[in-house]
Order: C-alpha cells, then structure tokens, then sequence
C-alpha cells in the first residue's frame, strides 16, 4: 500500500501542480513562482524518504499500476509504474536539479513577460520527466516522451518575439520527432515479439528473454535497433548531435535543467531500462558501444575550440553521454547512473554560473588580454591539425549532413505534388480513398495479389500527403488538410489487413476529425482577420495579438499528432497493432507519416503565431539576436 501510494504521488504531485499553475493569474509572480517551488522541495523530501524506505526493505524492484485505459479483449492500453535502482537515481537527480532550477528562476526570471510560462512548462516538464523515469511499459513510457517533446519546443521558444530561437525550437522537435519513429516501431514489434503490452519488469525474468530471443532473432533485433535509434536521437548522439547547442537558445535556467542535466539523458535511460530485452545480442552491444565511441571522438575537440559558453558545455555534455553508451554496450550499469548523476549536476552548475563567467572574462580580456603570435607552419601534422581545427568550428556540418540525408530529400519529394491545391485535394484525395472503401467493403471482388499489396498502397498515400504537409509553403489550412487526409488513409491501410470492430477506427479518427475541425476553424478566423499575412513562408508572430487563436490551434495540433489529451493517442497504439509482423514497410510508413504530420503541425503553429511580428508597430528583435 505504501509503495502504491508513493509511486504514484510522485506523478499526482507534479500534475496537481501543473494544473493549479495555470489558474493562478499572470500577474502574481510571487504565487506560482512559490506553488512551483513549495511543490518541487516536497516532491524531493517525498522520493528522499522514499528512497530510505525502500533501501531499508531490501531494494526490490516495485511494479504497480495495470491502471487499464482501455480493453477490446485481444488489446489493452495500460499505464505501468515501476520503481527499481533506475528509477531512484533519475528520479532524486531530476528532483534535487529541478529544485535548484526553480529556486534559482524565481529572481533570474524577475518581471520577465513569460515569467508566469516558462514556470507553466517547467512544472509540465517535471511532470513529463517523472511519467517517463517511472514508467513500467513501453506504452507509458511514450507518454511521458511525447510530453518531454513538446516541453522541449515550448522552452526553446520561450522568447518567442525572436526569430532564431522559435526556428531552432521547430528544428529539435523536428529531430526530437525522428527519434520517435524508433520508439513506435519498437512498440510495434514488441507487440507481436511478446504477444502482450510487456511490462518491464518482465523482462528480468531472463529464461522467458531467452527464450523469446532464441526463437524471434531477428524481431529482437530489429527492436534493439529502433531502440538505437530513439536513443541516439534523444541524447544528440551521432549523427543527431547538432541540435543540443541549438535549443540552448532558451533561459539559461531552461538550458540547464532541459538540455544540460536531465532530458540529454533520456537516451541512456531508455537503453538503460532495456538493458536485460538486449545484454546478449552482440550486435547491438556494438552498435551501441561504436556510436558512443564515434560520438566522443567528434564532440570532444568540437567543445575545445567553440567560440560560445553553451555550445561548449552542450558539446563536452555530448562527449561525456558518448562515453556513458559506451559504458552501457560494456554492461557497467552502476558506474553509467554515477557518470550520469556527476554530468547533470555538473552542466547544471556551469550553465547557471555562465552569464557571470563571460561577464567576468570579458572584462579580463579588455584589460589584460596580449595576443599571442601563432606562426602557420605547413608541415603534414599542422596541416591535419588546421584541417581538424576548422572542421570542429563548424561543428563537422552535421547540421548540413542531416538536412541532406533528411529533410531535404522529402521536400523535395513534396514539392512534386504541388499541384494539391486546397481545391485540388478534393478533387484527387476523395475519389481515391472513396474507391478504397468501396474495395474494403467488397473485398471477394479483389484479387488476393491486390489485397495483399492495397494496405502499403495507401501508407504510402497517407506518407505523399504528409511530405507534401510538411514542405507547403503557401497555404497553412492545405497542409492541416494533407495531416488530416493521411490519418485516414493511416486507418484505411490497416483496416484492409484484417477485420476487425469499428468502433477500434473510430477511437483513433474521432481525435482526428474533432481536433482537425477546430484546428480549421482557428486557421479560418485567422486567415479572414490577416489576410495579407497568412502562409508558411515567413514567422509572422500572430501570437501577440491573437494569444486565445494561438493557444487552441496549439491544443488542436496537439492533439492531431496523436499528443496524449485525445483518443488519438490510444488510437495509434491500437491499430499498429493490427499491423502484421511481417509488414515492416507498411509500419515504417504509417511511423513516418505519423512523426512528420506531427512535425508539419508544429511549422504551421511556429509560422503563423511564433517569431518577430509582421505588423512594424510592435516592437521586434533583430533577426540574428
């Protein structure tokens, strides 16, 4: 009963806060920079206490919850909690930073205009954090890393009036994204691997691993991999690393709790909390220990020779993760929670205390600084440490390479189906998702060749639509039209797979035609008010005189991308897993198009209501600051 109440007090808690935070009126700093602290400082006494206890009763691990959201008799959505080793150390490390962070912001913060937002989303942060730290499936643990998404954008745009910061918010949340893709393919492969929603407790019990490893190899495989993946992308690891300088746009406060200390980390804790699922696959102890080794090689002459403070302690924070992969892939799980727990605490103090060093070093340099002559020698090793030199200062073009080999090439891709004008879809889109429910409905009139390849058919439609979604650049309601479009093609591929109730489609289109329709109505208000400042080739910062239009559209995208405060959310889950384990196509299909239609939304939202205003009457930064 104990164990019961405590686990799950550490997620009330934070949620209770959150929720009280947002009815306290913006004026009143001193009540909710209070209600955030007051609440951080006994969540912290709570887990310290709690730590004790469960130490003293002999440090076993504790799974409770099976909280059933939803059953249909072949499915269940479950939220697990489970508390071990892991989730004590990340859970006291976030809760002494997140103390230290919210002390600290109640006076950096003082009379900023978001004062009252940026403690909003740190307390929803929190909560996000203490979802996924405590999460007992993978299913859970989704939820909280979904949270942790759009927490992040929201941080890193906290200076919304600014161009670069809301342009670098929409491109980690891009990157953020594709690591997702990982997440939902190895959820969707451990529902066929396991046959059940596997709780990850279950996993200790190493005769059922082996068993199932000794009969799926390659399933398990496959899943160590996406699991790879989301890793690699969550802690800026290879070739991802170039977007943890970039959401230090943010507060300092934000940069140390978000990016310096706690979430970077989420990528050891994931394969951390899988370690038992993969210990004896080989392959990906390799994987796993080269990425790490590749990354720290990178990173730590890209941190000796940056020219600013944060870039420099994302890149040395980027290394030191580098090396905890390594340590994972050598199975030294005691000795990656004491590095993780020195990194945090340590990037923490050097991001609070880096306004003060560049002051002080400024003022050192005007009055004592002596250039030194440095003589250009053209000998093989100066010319190997030049070519090193530059290729650290800028940063090894990883920013470069990934919009090369991602989102460039899909761009390009959507920009050859230009021809979809908001007419136009109509007139394409509906007569081909009509004749697919007509072949659904009369399936004995289709051959079994065409039956077997109509459900890639359209995960591939729903895919087109949602490239072309993610690079329009002309009209904002076209590309909610395109997301909306490919979540019906999303549930017309799986449909043709097996037969199975409506009322499981229509758990997943019911978030997605209530969200989609109010997300068209605040673009259609918006559009009639602005009319000569309404596309997606610029930021035009609706937000300052549209704040209520802003923030339903948000809540409308959030919860058409599938963003845990609709049934879409449920939806996802249910029907990948009526896609069959041998249709791996049809899965990365339906992942992409889920992760880039969420993307899509996210631009729409950062160009019309983020950035400098349109309108020269409201004050407006310049675009490089």
């Amino acid at each position: 009963m104990v164990n019961h109440l405590m686990i799950s007090l550490f997620v009330l808690m934070p949620l209770a806060a959150f929720l009280i935070s947002l009815l306290i009126p913006r004026g009143r700093e001193n009540s909710f920079s209070r209600l955030a602290f007051v609440s951080v400082s006994l969540q912290l006494v709570g887990i310290s206490g709690y730590i004790c206890y469960w130490v003293s009763m002999g440090m076993h691990p504790i799974n409770i919850g099976d909280w059933e959201l939803y059953n249909n008799g072949d499915y269940r959505f479950l939220l697990d909690f489970y508390f071990d080793t892991l989730t004590a150390a990340f859970l006291w490390v976030g809760a002494f930073i997140t103390f230290l962070i919210t002390r600290y912001s109640r006076f950096y913060l003082h009379l900023e205009e978001g004062y009252k937002r940026f403690f909003n989303t740190l307390l929803f942060f929190y909560l996000a954090y203490n979802v996924t730290v405590v999460a007992g499936n993978f299913e859970t643990l989704f939820l909280g890393w979904e949270m942790l998404g759009i927490a992040s954008f929201l941080l890193i745009a906290f200076y919304r009036d600014r161009y670069l910061p809301v342009r670098n918010a929409v491109k980690v949340f891009s990157i953020y994204r594709i690591g997702d893709i990982g997440i939902i393919l190895a959820m969707w492969a451990s529902h066929h691997l396991w046959q059940e929603n596997i709780s990850f407790i279950k996993l200790l019990d190493k005769d059922l691993v082996s068993e199932q490893m000794g009969m799926h190899g390659g399933i398990g495989l496959f899943i160590a991999i996406c699991l790879w993946i989301a890793a690699a992308a969550k802690s800026a690891q290879f070739p991802f690393s170039s977007w943890l300088p970039r959401a230090m746009e943010g507060p300092t406060p934000s940069s140390a709790i978000f990016y310096g200390s706690l979430s970077v980390h989420f990528g050891v804790f994931l394969l951390l909390r899988t370690f038992p699922f993969w210990e004896h696959q080989l392959t990906a102890r390799i994987l796993i220990g080269g990425l790490g080794l590749l990354t720290a090689l990178l990173a730590y002459p890209i941190a000796r020779v940056q020219t600013t403070i944060k870039t420099q302690i994302a890149y040395a924070s980027i290394a030191q993760i580098g090396i905890m992969f390594i340590e994972i892939a050598l199975g030294l799980q005691m000795l990656v929670l004491i590095h993780f727990a020195g990194n945090a605490f340590l990037r923490t103090y050097q991001l609070l205390v880096s306004p003060s060093v560049v002051a002080y070093m400024i003022r050192d340099q005007f009055y004592h600084f002596i250039p030194k002559p440095i003589p250009l020698k053209h000998t093989f090793s100066k010319r190997l440490a030049y070519s090193l030199y530059i290729l650290s200062l800028k940063e090894w073009h990883l920013d470069t390479l990934l919009n090369l080999l991602v989102f460039k090439p899909i761009k390009k891709l959507g920009r050859k189906l230009d021809f979809l004008t908001p007419k136009n879809l109509f007139r394409y889109f509906l007569p081909l998702f009509l004749l697919g429910l007509l072949l659904y409905f009369n399936q004995d009139f289709a051959s079994e060749i065409s039956r077997y390849y109509l459900p890639g058919l359209f995960g591939f439609l729903g895919l087109m639509m949602v490239f072309k979604a993610f690079s329009e650049r002309k009209h904002p309601r076209l590309a909610l039209m395109l997301v909306m479009a490919n979540h019906f093609c999303i549930a017309l591929a799986v449909a043709f797979n097996e037969t199975f109730d409506y009322k499981q489609t229509l758990i997943y289109l019911s978030g997605v035609v209530v969200s989609g329709v109010i997300g068209y109505w605040v673009l259609e208000r918006l559009r009639n008010k602005e009319k000569d400042y309404f596309d997606l080739n610029q930021y035009y910062g609706h937000v300052y005189e549209h704040p209520r239009l802003a923030l339903v559209f948000l809540l409308a995208a959030l919860a058409l991308m599938g963003f845990p405060i609709s049934p879409t959310f449920i939806g996802v889950d249910l029907l990948f897993s009526h896609i069959h384990e041998d249709q791996y196509i049809l899965a990365a299909f339906n992942a992409i198009s889920f992760i880039f239609g969420g993307i899509a939304l996210i631009r729409i939202y950062a160009r019309l209501f983020l950035g400098p205003h349109i309108k020269n009457y409201h004050t407006t930064a310049l675009k490089s600051s």
